[in-house]
């Protein structure tokens, strides 16, 4: 996780319902709320604009916000959903939960994969196969990681990478209770056609010799 959060700015909108969404958007801002840490839910509108550059540069469900709306005091954020228009594909409506340092949250986390230059399976012409390009995980809220890594540097063709291969940040831990696989290395595709086509001889062989016995 980044050493600063980053600010969130919105402000409190007046009216709900429909009817004021559609002002908010009209104005140039989508509407949303904030809720939970044991508060009343308030309505807010943050700068289309703004949003939409935070949406670009990825990860916006992973990240712990500082939300500053005037009038009310800084409180630690994470998006929980982000609705959108479904023909433009434009977010119209967020919702916001607030968080305490010591809440533990589910969130869907990137994985990334290193030493692909140098992985001893990959320069003999394995291929990577990702399974799962983001694993849920259970965190804390103050420690919130922004990637888990998977070193390939020793991974050979064949190998299969679990989840129990990977070190996890400290408090965090999978909601899936089982070794799952994230990626695996397949051997080169040439050599798959090869052991293909002597699987089907094999197979030939094996029905001419029963042909042969009937």
């Amino acid at each position: 996780m980044a050493d600063k959060i980053p600010d969130l700015i919105a402000e409190v909108r007046t009216g709900t319902g429909k009817g004021a969404a559609r002002k908010a958007r009209r104005e140039g801002n989508v509407p949303g709320i904030v809720y939970g840490g044991g508060k009343e839910p308030v309505a807010i509108n943050v700068k289309y604009n703004t949003l939409l550059n935070r949406l670009k540069a990825g990860r916006f469900l992973q990240t712990l916000f500082n939300l500053k709306v005037e009038g009310h005091d800084d409180v630690r954020v994470i998006c929980r959903t982000v609705q959108r228009d479904v023909v433009k594909d434009l977010p119209t409506h967020l919702d916001l939960m607030r968080l305490q340092a010591n809440s533990r949250i589910k969130l869907f986390i990137h994985v990334t994969f290193e030493h692909q230059d140098i992985s001893a399976g990959l320069k003999k012409g394995g291929t990577l196969v990702v399974v799962r390009p983001e694993v849920e995980l259970e965190v804390n809220a103050s420690n919130i990681p922004d990637h888990i890594t998977v070193d390939l540097t020793n991974v050979q063709i064949g190998d299969v990478i679990h989840i129990s291969d990977v070190e996890l940040p400290k408090g965090a831990k999978p909601t899936i209770d089982r070794d799952f696989v994230i990626a695996n290395i397949s051997e080169p595709s040439a050599l798959r056609s090869e052991d293909d086509a002597g699987e089907d001889a094999a197979d030939e062989v094996e029905e001419v010799a029963e042909e042969a016995e009937k």
